[in-house]
């Protein structure tokens, strides 16, 4: 039984309804590291529309997220906001803490 691990997986929800998880922190994420919703939405195989829909889930609940610029010449760009930026650090600080605890609670349970 060495091999033996826990895993967990952590979401906020706002009134029972998701709002960030694994998928759409990888969309942020991406987000950020590409300047494109397209670019990012590539990167992570989902079509454009459904990065589109859970920025729009996201954003509905008073938060902007994404910073968005309109295609032209030179095409367009999108960059999280600070107030992203701010909830992915929080949120990898609770996520990171809560993992610990897990891991601790596992081997005072089960390599005692």
């Amino acid at each position: 039984m060495n091999d033996l691990r826990i895993r967990s997986k952590i979401w906020l929800e706002v009134n029972g309804q998701p709002f960030l998880g694994g998928g759409r922190l990888r969309l942020l994420r991406a987000i950020a590291a590409t300047g494109s919703i397209n670019a990012a939405s590539q990167q992570l195989g989902i079509s454009y529309r459904k990065a589109w829909s859970q920025l729009q889930e996201m954003e509905k609940h008073g938060i902007p997220l994404v910073e968005r610029e309109r295609g032209g010449s030179g095409g367009g760009r999108s960059v999280i906001t600070p107030q992203a930026r701010e909830l992915l650090k929080n949120f990898d600080e609770v996520q990171e803490g809560l993992h610990q605890m897990i891991d601790d609670k596992f081997d005072q349970v089960f390599n005692s």
